[in-house]
Order: structure tokens, then sequence, then C-alpha cells
């Protein structure tokens, strides 16, 4: 999979990306993730990629043309015809559906967004997909582009060592997932369920789906009910 990240601040994206399960995908050859600096794309001597919005309003508006520069560059050079993602707090709200379906694209581009946002017309021209990761803002695009990055990467196929890892994760079938415990079997007191002691595999299988509900149920009722429609 090959994947841009338009942003202002490339040097952000290579820390969280160093420290990201991705980089595992990336030393395999299975990602390639290529980091586009928008101030590369800004037409004069200070690099500026935004501006004041019209019609007024605090804050800063980030412009089109380093945008458009941008995004064509990323079109370009791609051999597929990419899924552009905008993080948006206007974008579906990031699930597991939408991170499992991107991650069988072959090409993806992602822009960082800063300050009040982006002019209305990248979206319109290019933007395929916003995506929000939650109801409430963050100050930088960097942090929220890799959340749906992480989300996506690994999924993909080899990424991880063990995609039944991936497989067993909260929300792949509705439902949230089962308590895990490790070594001591007890400590301060505190002990480890006894059914997963016991070796008796349909045992364990059945008190995780079992604990999986339960929790559910309590902490995400609406989830729940989501589960309990489909499977009704």
């Amino acid at each position: 999979m090959k994947i841009f990240i338009i942003t202002p601040f490339p040097e952000a994206i290579n820390i969280l990306i160093e420290n990201n399960i991705a980089n595992q995908g990336i030393k395999k050859n299975l990602l390639n993730v290529e980091i586009i600096n928008l101030r590369d794309f800004a037409k004069d001597n200070y690099k500026k990629i935004d501006d004041e919005p019209y019609g007024g309003g605090s804050g800063m508006v980030m412009m089109c043309q380093p945008l458009f520069d941008a995004i064509d560059h990323c079109i370009d050079i791609s051999v597929d015809e990419p899924v552009i993602i905008f993080p948006s707090p206007r974008g579906k709200k990031l699930s597991h559906d939408i991170s499992s379906e991107l991650s069988n694209e072959k090409s993806l581009i992602f822009i960082c967004g800063h300050y009040k946002g982006i002019d209305e017309r990248v979206i319109e021209k290019y933007v395929d997909l916003e995506i929000s990761i939650g109801d409430f803002i963050i100050s930088n695009g960097e942090l929220s582009t890799m959340i749906i990055f992480d989300s996506i990467a690994r999924l993909v196929p080899g990424v991880l060592n063990d995609i039944n890892s991936a497989m067993t994760d909260s929300f792949v079938d509705d439902l949230l997932d089962a308590p895990y415990f490790t070594r001591p079997n007890e400590i301060d007191g505190l002990k480890v369920p006894e059914v997963l002691l016991s070796g008796n595999h349909k045992s364990i299988k059945d008190w995780k789906e079992k604990k999986k509900i339960e929790i559910t149920k309590d902490r995400r009722p609406d989830l729940w009910r989501k589960y309990k429609k489909l499977n009704d």
C-alpha cells in the first residue's frame, strides 16, 4: 500500500511513524509511506500556506494553491488511483468497518489540517472521504491522521506478526473485547479467573464471549443495541 501524508510539519509525522506498529509494515515493504512537506509547494519566499478567512472571524485557513499542488503531485506519482482522506470533525466517525475497507486500497493520500481548517474548495475538488476521530477538537491534523493511519495499517495483512490479534480486537464483531491477564496468576490477592488456567479451550472461549457481552452492555449500550439488531 502506498500512503502519502501531506503536512506542514513532516518532522511530527516522522516521529510518530518511527514509534508506530506501522513501522513494521514499512520494514517489510508492505507499506510505502511518503511524507510530503506542504511548505515545499508554497509560492512565496516565506513558505506561506495560510491566510485570513473571507467573511471575517478569528483564526487562519489553509490556502488552496499549496494544497492543490501538493495533492496533484501525489496523484501524478501514484501508480494507483488514490483515495484522498481529510481528518475533520465534520466527517464520518472512524470505525473498524471504515478502517477495514480502507486497508484494501492500494493508495491513500492524507491531508493534515491546521488552524481553523482548509479552504472548502480543496474538499470540493479532491477529498473522497472526511473522517472524524470523535466529537472533540485537537490542535493539529498530524495526530488525527496518525490515528486513522494506524487503524488502517495494522489491518494490512502481514503488518502485524499475528493478524488474528487484530481480528479479535474490540469492534470487530460489534462487541468490546474481553479482559486479559498474564503472569503471575496472583498478585496482592488479585487472582486470574480459574477458567483461564484450566486449559479447557471451549470453556475459555465461552467465558470470553460472556465477558464481551457483559462489558459491552454495561459500557457501550449503543454498541450492544447495534450488536443485537444485527444478530437477532
